[in-house]
């Protein structure tokens, strides 16, 4: 709610979308440290833990109708739009081209015709940042459609990405897009980012792929989205990463933390896709289930690394230690396993 004692002209109002996500969760904490004299307003289907807080607005609706985001963005000064659905499941593909897609477009839109001053939109680094061999790429490199293909989650991210470049160019309007790298860290409740290390700390991962990832803390990813607000250029990208780590190092540092033991095959895609096939059917003979699915068979074989110089450079972004991030994933995955 407002702060009655301070004048209307000094009152800004800050719009969310995604604030109950793992990422939006971690921002709306830090603006509420940062940003005193605002109100944040959040536009959320359902309840959220900041239900009643001093200076958070409720805005009930869904990123899917316009009338909606157009409604929670009157008078707003500054939109955050991080709403979305992860999921590598290509039936999702409706739901993920709806979301990220048209969610992208009634954004822009309810920007243009509120005045915002300028929006800050959470793509993903997959998006350009992927491929065979273990090379960083930037902002400067090639969309990667055929790379990503299969995985409606990374096309419909990047038609949305250039669906909000395409409203800077023609329209001026004051976006800014920030691709994170895989996030990690404490407070992902739907382990919707986290789950492939809560898979492992389940022994659900028996071998070690041969790819490469880049992971990012969520605390300093949130970090990345207000230097973005604060200082980024509209119409620009800025690849928000961490490290970059073959899956065996990342692995072999769980495992060391966790105290489980290190897998010791490093099988080929196709041994693993057809012992992944195996172990679904002996997996329920002794009552389990095995849930690592192919499309994160397929995806852990790629390299997910990126370079976040420019990140670096105009936002002044930080991360910290990659294996202070990963201690905190596993200390909080442990904590929620165990409940």
């Amino acid at each position: 709610m407002p702060h009655d004692d301070l004048p209307l002209s000094f009152m800004k109002i800050i719009l969310i979308t995604g604030a109950t996500g793992f990422l939006g969760q971690h921002l709306v904490e830090q603006l509420k440290a940062q940003e005193h004299e605002v109100t944040i307003r959040l536009l959320c289907r359902g309840g959220t833990r900041f239900d009643g807080e001093p200076r958070i607005e409720i805005a009930r609706g869904d990123i899917t109708r316009a009338e909606d985001v157009l409604r929670a963005a009157q008078g707003v000064s500054e939109i955050y739009h991080l709403a979305g659905i992860v999921s590598r499941d290509s039936a999702d593909q409706e739901i993920l081209y709806r979301t990220h897609i048209e969610g992208t477009r009634h954004t822009c839109e309810a920007a243009q015709k509120c005045g915002a001053s300028k929006v800050v939109m959470v793509s993903s680094s997959g998006t350009i940042a992927v491929g065979r061999e273990p090379i960083a790429y930037n902002e400067e490199s090639d969309y990667k459609n055929g790379m990503v293909a299969e995985w409606p989650y990374y096309l419909s991210k990047i038609f949305a990405e250039k669906l909000a470049l395409d409203f800077a160019r023609r329209y001026s309007l004051p976006i800014v897009v920030v691709n994170p790298s895989l996030i990690l860290g404490p407070g992902d409740d739907r382990l919707s980012s986290t789950g492939d290390v809560a898979l492992f700390l389940e022994g659900q991962i028996l071998a070690i792929p041969r790819g490469g990832l880049n992971f990012v803390d969520a605390r300093d990813a949130a970090s990345g989205l207000i230097a973005a607000m604060r200082h980024g250029r509209p119409g620009e990208r800025y690849l928000l990463g961490g490290a970059n780590w073959t899956f065996h190092e990342l692995i072999e540092n769980v495992a060391r933390l966790s105290r489980r033991p290190v897998p010791k095959f490093e099988p080929s895609l196709k041994f693993s896709l057809w012992s992944a096939r195996l172990l679904r059917r002996l997996f329920p003979l002794v009552g389990k289930s095995f849930r690592l699915d192919d499309a994160s068979i397929k995806m852990s074989a790629l390299f997910w690394y990126c370079d976040s110089t420019k990140a670096r450079r105009e936002l002044s972004f930080r991360t910290r230690d990659p294996l202070e991030t990963l201690r905190d994933t596993v200390e909080d995955l442990r904590a929620r396993l165990r409940t």
